[in-house]
């Protein structure tokens, strides 16, 4: 239960409570958030909507219909009329850089026409904008960064270029506004001895952090033994041995089974997240020895590992600023002028001219696919090969096509495509996309975070597990916030979990619960939260919090492969290269495809379909 009521934590204030038309606050002006006089005349501008936003109440069901069943044999439709040279199911990065690939090589003049479920482009890379105190205020919702633990490839890294994205550039952009503060860790009641913040985490030496943490002399013995120690706990085996031992097990059991840990000291674990939402539990123990900052491993020799990262470049919104200058480039009237790495952060968009009938390429949001086929026959020289029927305002439209390309979540397309091969349905089937909630607050300030002395906190097992301030950034004329009284946007994470299970079925219950829990419940999750964390240093969440935006994706990041969960096959046998294949004049691009959770192979993904579409026609 709560230790606050729900006036205490300001659920009673109208910006909190959410009352949505068309997901913008009525209770608006009463919480002292001012919406612009342009955001007033079009209350459909996607950015601005607070709430529930993501993968939102509507921009789904139609989806999950198709998934039923209920579009199943001859799916009848309104012929629109019109003919496009390809049409794109799609509007993530993938689905934009398809166009863009496209149009290099078959000429502007290509119609195209991309078709997107949500009220917004971007797929996972979407904007967040607060109005605030005549200033706005800009959050990622979703896709964070230009990065990888690889390199882009050149197509990638020529279609940034392209975009005039100087990726050397960016840390001239990353202000100094955090400069000092460090890390936290919040320990919970219910998993510890008792509710407690402990400041300088990574940096105070750990038996002094772990001295200052409400634990029991045992596990506190046993966590700084296990941070400290500096001891090979798999003696006996070569360096390749260790490796094929640690692919083989689970990071948990490395730590019970072989390092020694109680298993009382397991709830500072449990939180940990990993890349692609593995957790201590589905965590292969060798990829827990390469991150660096597991603990465990600290006497033990490993064969050498190639490193060669991607460069990094943030916006303010993410990576939705990489999908705005895709749209400014494909969609004349969208943005003002040529845009570039500088100028995207605050340039104003048009929706109304997504989809302009004078333009080659047309952007139409929320309109659901439900069915691509084949027209019959195809030869080479077939103009009219595919029909496209898609949902929009809950009426049914058929346009035809000469090249279809997919870059729509792998798990849908075999239910848009029915006659797949079966064998491909069950590869585009196979993998189970990461559930991930990044959930942006406006603060009014964030003093109590300056008088801690931190930015981020991490907390093992809270609803949201890192909470952190927003990056500070001063790049095209948007500057965050710099000092402690100003407004600055909270950036927090959860992913749900169920220990014990398969990572797989762990992302498919996690989903579920997502899709089942509503905004308000969700709401309480993070005042409280935040009541907890911060209440020691003289933060009030009714007073303090100034706006929330949820970005729920049930259906998050791309699933990659691990040594536990996944079969050791060729790459050539890989799920994803099997669901990947063309499919007469049908290619597919999406990070699925590639199966890896990366703006880069988004891009190198939709290239690639374009290619393949090509020699579906006998032009490559």
């Amino acid at each position: 239960m709560s230790d606050w009521s729900d006036r205490t934590l300001g659920m009673n204030r109208p910006i909190a409570r959410r009352d949505f038309i068309s997901g913008v606050a009525v209770g608006v002006a009463a919480s002292g958030l001012s919406l612009p006089a342009w955001a007033a005349e079009a209350p459909d501008y996607p950015p601005l909507k607070t709430g529930l936003r993501g993968q939102y109440p509507g921009s789904f069901e139609t989806a999950h219909m198709a998934r039923d069943g209920s579009f199943g044999g001859a799916v009848p439709a309104d012929d629109s009329g019109e003919h496009y040279d390809l049409v794109i199911v799609g509007g993530g990065i993938s689905g934009l850089s398809a166009a863009h690939f496209y149009r290099q090589a078959l000429g502007d003049d290509r119609k195209i026409l991309i078709l997107d479920n949500h009220d917004d482009f971007g797929g996972h890379a979407k904007r967040n904008e607060f109005h605030y105190g005549g200033r706005t205020i800009l959050a990622y919702g979703g896709t964070m960064s230009i990065e990888s633990p690889f390199p882009y490839s050149f197509t990638s890294k020529k279609l940034l270029a392209d975009l005039g994205v100087d990726l050397a550039s960016y840390e001239r952009f990353e202000t100094k506004a955090y400069a000092g503060l460090g890390n936290a860790t919040f320990f919970d009641r219910q998993h510890f001895l008792n509710d407690k913040l402990v400041t300088g985490t990574g940096k105070k030496p750990w038996p002094q952090f772990f001295a200052e943490a409400p634990l029991s002399p045992a596990v506190r013995a046993d966590l700084t033994r296990l941070h400290t120690q500096v001891k090979d706990h798999l003696p006996g085996l070569d360096p390749e041995a260790k490796a094929a031992a640690l692919k083989a097990m689970s990071y948990q059991d490395y730590l019970l089974k072989h390092a020694g840990m109680l298993p009382e000291c397991l709830p500072f674990f449990t939180g940990q997240g990993y890349r692609n939402n593995k957790r201590v539990d589905t965590l292969p123990a060798w990829e827990a020895a390469l991150s660096k900052r597991a603990p465990g491993f600290a006497g033990m020799t490993l064969p050498g590992q190639i490193h060669a990262e991607a460069q990094h470049f943030h916006w303010p919104d993410g990576n939705a600023s990489v999908a705005r200058l895709l749209v400014s480039a494909l969609v004349p009237g969208v943005f003002p002028g040529k845009l570039d790495q500088e100028s995207v952060v605050l340039a104003p968009a048009n929706y109304a001219a997504l989809d302009n009938a004078k333009n080659a390429v047309r952007i139409r949001l929320s309109s659901m696919v439900i069915r691509a086929e084949h027209l019959g026959p195809v030869t080479r020289s077939t103009e009219k090969a595919a029909r496209v029927v898609y949902v929009k305002d809950g009426q049914r439209v058929a346009v035809t096509a000469a090249n279809v390309i997919l870059a729509c979540f792998n798990n849908i397309i075999p239910f848009i495509v029915p006659s797949l091969p079966q064998a491909q349905k069950a590869a585009l089937l196979y993998p189970s996309k990461v559930p991930m909630q990044y959930t942006n607050v406006l603060l009014r300030d964030w003093k109590a975070w300056a008088k801690l002395g931190i930015k981020a906190i991490h907390a093992p097992n809270g609803y949201h597990t890192t909470t952190a301030l927003d990056t500070p950034m001063a790049i095209g004329g948007y500057r965050s916030a710099q000092t402690p009284d100003e407004p600055v946007v909270l950036h927090m994470v959860r992913n749900p979990n169920s220990p014990g299970s398969p990572r797989k079925e762990q992302n498919r219950i996690g989903r579920a619960d997502m899709l089942a829990t509503d905004y308000t419940t969700i709401e309480r999750e993070i005042r409280s939260q935040l009541q907890r964390m911060l209440g020691s240093a003289g933060f009030e969440a009714a007073r303090d919090i100034a706006g929330i935006t949820v970005n729920r994706w049930p259906h998050g990041y791309s699933y990659t492969y691990d040594t536990l969960g996944d079969p050791d096959v060729h790459d050539e046998q890989r799920p994803h290269i099997l669901g990947r294949q063309s499919f007469g004049r049908m290619a597919i691009a999406n990070a699925d495809a590639s199966a890896s959770a990366f703006t880069n192979t988004a891009i190198d993904m939709g290239e690639r379909a374009v290619q393949e579409c090509l020699i579906s026609r006998g032009l490559s």
